[in-house]
């Protein structure tokens, strides 16, 4: 459980007045790459010991799985049953994504949970948007929903999301001000101590892209095509009748454009999955969750650079989750259900939506108004953790 251990020792920096940026722990000599603010809520993993606190990882993220099932179900216009989630739960478990959150102690699963609790209360409930907030001080890309928020025309959310995030600053300035001043002016954007983008452990477009051209820094390369994503991706997503393609659309627009994204920071799965089940898509939900649980990535070849040179028919197998984001996210720019007929008529797009008492339907873009780094460092050869 490497990055549990991480983040055990950025507890501790805070405790013991340590440089936060300037340890590295475990023999593949991991550094703190999260915000200050997150340092200060890893401190209570310093008082207990380390057996304890890797026990306390494993149950903690078992059961915000069995919550995230909830909320994915919540999201699809469901209501799941206590059995209905254990067993989704137990089902879920073998998902790669959720797999490696668990097996690391990351902490993908909690920022998911926040981030879904929040989009999918009722329009109006108190400080909506502060939870979202909250999340993307603990680690950067959850900001990219304010955004989302912001192109849908929900200001007063978007502008409680960043009070939220402001005051997640401000209480790591206070707290840890030299830590904060090395983070926001330096740190952040020192892509290089978090990984490898070429890896196959990133799973993003940047780590496709380096991959198929191979090349450790195809530079401007990426820059355009990455552009193009995010610009599409958030369009889409806001452009949306139904609040939870949205939402889905813009997770997965954060994960495909960021720099790097790990293979357990798809965990997003689970509710992608959750809604196209809730939508009768079976044979698509079916095909997701063989992709994210296929492993293909670490069936190729991968030690030193191998990664970068890798046969054509390999490339699929070595990015399959951006490659399925991106079919979904073209599927819905060229014109699906949900973007095209959908608004032309207005129909709910789903079996059995669940209503409020006051009759609207929740999960809905007109039932909320118009108007989802990383603590998993690289398995590099350089001082990194060890590859699945």
């Amino acid at each position: 459980m490497a990055d549990a251990l991480v983040y055990r020792a950025e507890g501790e920096a805070v405790v013991h007045g340590g440089d936060l940026y300037g340890f590295t722990v475990t023999e593949w000599r991991l550094p703190a790459t999260y915000p200050p603010f997150a340092a200060v809520l890893f401190v209570p993993a310093t008082w207990i010991p380390v057996p304890a606190m890797k026990a306390a990882f494993v149950a903690g993220n078992v059961l915000l799985l069995a919550h995230l099932v909830v909320l994915s179900a919540r999201l699809a216009g469901r209501t799941a049953r206590a059995p209905q989630v254990c067993a989704a739960t137990a089902l879920a478990l073998w998902l790669e994504p959720v797999f490696q959150t668990v097996l690391f102690g990351q902490i993908n699963l909690a920022l998911a949970c926040l981030v879904l609790w929040d989009l999918t209360r009722p329009p109006g409930a108190r400080a909506r948007g502060l939870a979202l907030g909250v999340a993307a001080g603990i680690k950067l890309t959850p900001a990219v929903f304010v955004v989302h928020l912001l192109l849908t025309g929900r200001r007063r959310e978007a502008a409680t999301a960043t009070a939220g995030f402001a005051t997640t600053l401000a209480v790591g300035a206070v707290l840890l001000p030299a830590a904060s001043a090395d983070f926001w002016t330096g740190g952040l954007f020192e892509t290089g101590r978090v990984g490898k983008v070429w890896i196959v452990d990133n799973q993003s477009l940047p780590g496709l892209i380096a991959r198929a051209a191979g090349d450790q820094a195809p530079g401007a390369a990426w820059a355009l095509p990455v552009a193009v994503v995010a610009v599409a991706g958030l369009w889409s997503a806001a452009r949306a009748t139904r609040e939870r393609h949205g939402i889905l659309l813009a997770a997965g627009t954060a994960l495909l454009v960021s720099p790097i994204s790990w293979s357990h920071h798809w965990v997003w799965c689970v509710p992608l999955i959750a809604v196209l089940l809730a939508e009768g898509r079976v044979p698509l939900a079916a095909l997701t969750a063989a992709v994210f649980t296929a492993r293909t990535m670490w069936l190729l070849p991968h030690e030193g650079d191998l990664d970068l040179r890798l046969a054509w028919w390999q490339q699929p197998l070595a990015s399959p989750y951006p490659l399925l984001a991106l079919a979904l996210l073209i599927r819905t720019v060229v014109g699906s259900p949900d973007t095209s007929a959908d608004r032309a008529t207005g129909s709910p797009y789903r079996a059995s939506p669940s209503r409020r008492p006051d009759g609207a339907t929740v999960g809905d873009r007109s039932d909320q108004g118009r108007g989802a780094e990383g603590g998993a460092w690289l398995r590099s050869r350089s001082g990194s953790r060890p590859r699945p």
